[in-house]
């Protein structure tokens, strides 16, 4: 079984951004950059895929700029055997993405693919749903587990009431939640290895994908101060200021 894994380069989540002077965006310059933390959840557990003996191949897809060669690396130190780049300086968005997917989907012909629930720059939550849209395939959404079986893939998924669990054929796309695995660390050797699996890179113009961007930006700012708590004496004089102040009784 072929497991496709979309990987995304993003700015670490450890790095507090910045928006830029004029408002246009994010200000990259000098920022460290890493694998979007669901789609390191979605590599090890096709790895983990892999060691159980269920997968046998493991493809890695990353869209984006040359850079975005680093992270198909890091995902290959991981465990992926090799690696997919869609080269393209465009800003792409979910729908786009969906559809170059779409398009390594149809040339590599996987049974499975595992991607993040969503990447933490844009939080959008839709790639995976619209690929599975696109593809006409069984999708699992917010997995916390994921067992294969006969062409089956069941899929214990998080919901607002607890716990939900789907049995959906083969092929399929899941995307992952925080609970489904814990991403080892690569090692060394791992990483000297990862730089000889063979990495491809594509254009979009060879999978016949439009890459123009269907919305525009009119502003990025950054979510205004959270003004300091209060304490308040008593009950009486917390219902008082939720009644004539806050408004909200």
């Amino acid at each position: 079984m072929k497991v496709l894994v979309p990987v995304k380069r993003v700015v670490d989540y450890n790095v507090k951004v910045r928006v830029q002077a004029d408002g246009s965006g994010v200000d990259l310059a000098n920022v460290k950059m890493s694998m979007n933390p669901f789609d390191e959840i979605a590599v090890e557990e096709a790895v983990r895929l892999k060691e159980a003996g269920v997968a046998t191949e493991i493809v890695a897809v990353s869209c984006g700029t040359t850079s975005c060669q680093e992270t198909l690396r890091t995902a290959m130190a991981i465990g992926a055997d090799r690696g997919i780049l869609v080269e393209t300086d465009a800003e792409l968005q979910p729908l786009i993405v969906a559809k170059l997917l779409k398009a390594v989907c149809e040339k590599e012909l996987p049974q499975l693919v595992i991607c993040g629930k969503q990447a933490i720059d844009d939080d959008a939550n839709q790639v995976g749903q619209m690929l599975a849209a696109l593809q006409n395939w069984s999708q699992a959404t917010f997995a916390s587990k994921v067992t294969i079986d006969d062409g089956t893939a069941i899929v214990t998924r998080e919901i607002d009431g607890g716990l939900e669990t789907l049995a959906i054929t083969l092929p399929a796309v899941v995307s992952t939640d925080l609970r489904l695995n814990e991403p080892r660390y690569a090692t060394l050797p791992n990483i000297m290895k990862a730089k000889k699996k063979p990495l491809d890179c594509l254009k979009p113009a060879d999978l016949g994908i439009d890459v123009e961007p269907r919305l525009t930006t009119l502003r990025v700012v950054e979510p205004p101060k959270r003004g300091a708590g209060i304490k308040v004496a008593d009950v009486t004089e917390l219902v008082n200021r939720l009644r004539n102040q806050a408004k909200v009784i």
